[in-house]
């Protein structure tokens, strides 16, 4: 039953969002996972624990992958809840108010729920398949811009990716900053993925992600008129990280060839 997952999700959200909140006005304890780059604090364990434990209860069947806890997990058939208890969480020990809490919903693989929560700025952004998206119950639209040259881009360098790929990056970057009006970056996936279904931005890129950091938004981002194609401008696949997302189909794909620059 969708209605009840999403009421249920809303409920999980509201409560999450006193702990990011309290976290963010804190001092916290940083550990650092698998790089200097790679942090998680005792808030977004927390945060994740929590979401897990409501959701399960009341959805006991249902499969979980959250970055912190599940991340092993695999998306499946099943009704599996896709958990970022803090996306953007170097921007959440910096103080800066750009990360929040993200939750999607797959079944049979595809996303059919997904809300985006930053509660420093009071931002709830949601989701239903087929039901249209919206910021804190106003519905979103997003941008009708076709043309790259007129086109705000959000643009994020996944940091793990640049000791590797620096030159794939400057490329790709001189490249969109030559042919776009300008560049954004937030720090986040999920709310960048949200600006565009905004209609903020015109459309975004990023890649070498994970399916926690992308899937609420994706559906976010549909719903809200626009469209998410891969990198390579074939369909969005949420397990691959790596997406290009525009408020019109031509756009996203004017992308494509601008990012075929290596």
């Amino acid at each position: 039953d969708t209605e009840l997952c999403y009421k249920v999700l809303m409920e999980a959200i509201a409560e999450a969002s006193q702990i990011v909140q309290k976290g963010f006005e804190s001092s916290k304890t940083v550990d650092i996972k698998s790089a200097s780059w790679d942090l998680v604090t005792e808030f977004d364990r927390q945060t994740e624990k929590f979401l897990i434990q409501f959701l399960s209860k009341a959805f006991p069947d249902h499969k979980f992958i959250g970055e912190e806890t599940t991340k092993q997990n695999k998306l499946t058939e099943e009704p599996t809840w896709i958990i970022d208890p803090i996306d953007g969480t170097i921007n959440f020990v910096h103080g800066y108010p750009q990360c929040a809490i993200s939750v999607g919903l797959s079944v049979g693989k595809e996303i059919v729920i997904g809300a985006v929560c930053n509660p420093m700025m009071k931002q709830l952004f949601t989701a239903i398949k087929g039901r249209g998206s919206f910021l804190n119950g106003q519905k979103l639209s997003a941008s009708k811009v076709e043309e790259l040259k007129k086109a705000l881009v959000g643009y994020e360098i996944s940091i793990g990716s640049v000791s590797r790929l620096t030159e794939l990056h400057v490329k790709r970057y001189k490249s969109c900053v030559s042919q776009t009006q300008g560049i954004r970056s937030l720090g986040s996936a999920q709310l960048s993925l949200c600006m565009v279904a905004l209609g903020a931005w015109d459309a975004y890129h990023v890649e070498f992600l994970y399916p926690w950091d992308l899937a609420a938004g994706s559906l976010i981002i549909t719903e809200a008129g626009g469209c998410v194609i891969d990198v390579d401008g074939g369909k969005f696949d949420v397990e691959t990280g790596r997406c290009i997302a525009a408020g019109t189909e031509s756009l996203a794909k004017q992308l494509v060839a601008v990012f075929k620059v290596d």
